[in-house]
Parts: C-alpha cells; structure tokens; sequence
C-alpha cells in the first residue's frame, strides 16, 4: 500500500510539468506551401493537373498544401520557366516547348514531329531508352529539378475549313506549338501564338482558323469543338511529351517522405490522363457530334513523314543533345517499326 501510495504521489508531481511541456510536443508546424502553374487553361487543367495536385494535398495529411494555378494565371506560359528558376511559382506541369525551356530539349518537348505513335511511347522512352536521365542532367544544369514525364494526347487540327489534301493546310493560320509550328510552316500552315485562354475566341473572330494543338478529347473538354467543324484525323505527333518541374531549392529543402507522396501523386496521374484521353479520343471519334471527321490519304501524307525526318536531320545539326535525342528515336521507332501493329502503323 505504501509504494502504491509513493508512485501515485511522484506521478501526482510529475503532472504540471507534463501537462505544460505537451502542447510544444504535439503542436502542428505551418504546412508547406508551394504554388504551381500549370500550362493547362481551367476546364483541361482538372483533368491533366489537378489530380496530381488533390492527391498530394491529400496524402500529405497537412503537412503540404499545392496551390494550383492555370494557364497565364500567374505569369504567361511562355515564362514559366523563369518563374520557377528565381522561385516566383515553385512548380509547374509544362512541355518544354511552351514554357520556353533554355536547354537543348525545348524542341524536343511537346510534339515533336513524327516521333510517337502512341501515349505509351513516351513512359518507355524515358525509362527504358534513357530520356529521364538526358532531363534530369540538362535541367540540373539550370537549377531546375526535373521530376517526370508523360504522354498525353496525338496532335490533330481541329479547323473550320475543310481539309482533305496536303494543299487545304496552305494559308491556315492555326494555333500550334513552336516546333510544331516550325514543322508546319513547310506546308504552307500560318503558327500564331497567343494566350491559351485566347484561342477560343479568336477563331470566332477569324484571327485563328484553327488549332494544331491537341487530340480531339481537348477539343471537346476546352470548348474548340464548338467554334471548329473539322477534325483532321491525320497527326504530326503521336503523343504529347510534358513534364513536371520544381524550383530546385524547395525540392531540396522537401522532406525525404513528402518526396516520396509528390512522386507518387505524379505517377497517379500519369495514369490517370492515359486513360482519359486514350478512352476519350476513341468515344469522342465514334460518338461526337461537333466535329466532322476527315483525313489526307496515307500517300499524301507521306510527304509529311518524309518532312518529318529531313527535319530530325536538320535539328541533329544543332548540337551534341540534339543529336544524341534524334538517335533515340531513331532507334526507338526502327525497334516499333519492326514490330508492327499494334506498335506502328501499317
């Protein structure tokens, strides 16, 4: 009874200081907070950006918080990059092309003429062909964190004119990427860069007759279904190549297990946006009623494939990257070339 008597005392004792020491041992610390840009406009970006944000938000249980920004919401597309190198916005999910990328990838990001046939070239592109280490290293080299990549959707056009033949795509002005654009310049085909929200309204106002921007589940998600009446089912890129990036200094500072719950909202969505767009290009092409498909026949359109490869050649030109990517796909698409369907076409 006596050391029952003892122990409750001591503990009796102990209590106050227990009681005051606990709010400094269970108290929350502010949650990190990171604001990102994306270079989606806001009916595509839920489908393509935020689910990677809502699942960080959600496994970092409050330790995180991503502040999800749209196109040109915060600083125009076109300087996304530098807005993430000085640490105005501290993530972005972007080609390369359209955030004006300063390393020999910019033309390689986005669409890259005829080099993917489908979505999934790109994930075994960079895992499997050595592409994630070529971005890591080239933006290590100006202090941007590359994280990873992914296929999106083909680039089709969506116009008001009919087209039918390679001579339709001469005087079109589209709304393109720029080395979409370039490539398309040498059919005649009229590049015109302006904001993303932008490009609705300027077909109606006929600044635009067109976009050579995306597959067709865009066309339809962003509202450029409803101010186009053709969609070219011929494309120039089998898949869209966009990464997401983060400020080198927060993604330094980020604890080891909120890298591992970024790392793993990404790659969630990644998944995601593989079957929204791959289910979506084949419902809204059977099923749509605002776009009337049409198509350039295969031996028309081997001129374009055949432009397609003296254009790798002249990009090989331009460097020791350039030419080191171009060998990639030449190898990757000699490799799906030999397999056959359903790797590439017939």
């Amino acid at each position: 009874m006596k050391n029952t008597r003892r122990r409750f005392l001591r503990g009796a004792a102990l209590a106050p200081a227990a009681v005051l020491a606990a709010p400094a041992i269970v108290k929350a610390q502010s949650p990190i907070r990171w604001r990102m840009q994306t270079y989606a406009g806001s009916a595509l970006g839920q489908e393509v950006t935020k689910p990677a944000v809502d699942y960080i938000n959600a496994a970092a249980n409050g330790e995180m918080e991503i502040e999800l920004f749209y196109a040109d919401q915060i600083v125009p597309t076109g300087e996304l990059f530098q807005a993430l190198q000085r640490g105005t916005i501290d993530a972005v999910h972007s080609d390369d092309d359209s955030m004006a990328s300063p390393t020999p990838l910019r033309v390689f990001g986005g669409y890259f003429p005829l080099a993917t046939k489908h979505s999934l070239d790109i994930p075994v592109l960079f895992n499997q062909y050595g592409l994630a280490d070529i971005w890591r290293e080239e933006y290590a080299k100006v202090g941007v964190t590359w994280l990873s990549a992914a296929g999106q959707d083909p680039c089709n056009f969506n116009t008001k004119k009919e087209v039918t033949s390679l001579a339709d795509l001469q005087g079109l002005k589209l709304y393109t990427f720029p080395t979409a654009g370039r490539f398309l310049s040498r059919f005649g085909v009229v590049p015109v860069t302006i904001p993303y929200e932008d490009a609705e309204l300027a077909v109606q106002t006929g600044e635009l007759d067109g976009m050579a921007w995306s597959g067709i589940t865009e066309d339809y998600t962003v509202g450029w279904a409803g101010v186009t009446d053709y969609f070219l089912t011929n494309n120039i890129s089998g898949a869209w190549i966009g990464s997401f990036f983060v400020n080198e200094g927060q993604w330094a500072d980020l604890p080891e297990h909120l890298r591992q719950i970024v790392m793993a909202g990404i790659e969630a969505s990644h998944t995601y946006r593989n079957q929204w767009y791959w289910g979506g290009e084949a419902r809204l092409r059977a099923e749509g009623d605002k776009l009337q498909l049409r198509s350039i026949p295969a031996a028309e359109w081997k001129a374009v494939e055949e432009a397609a490869i003296e254009f790798w050649d002249e990009i090989a030109q331009e460097g020791e990257v350039h030419a080191k990517m171009v060998q990639i796909f030449r190898d990757y698409n000699t490799v799906i070339g030999q397999a056959g369907p359903p790797y590439a076409f017939d």
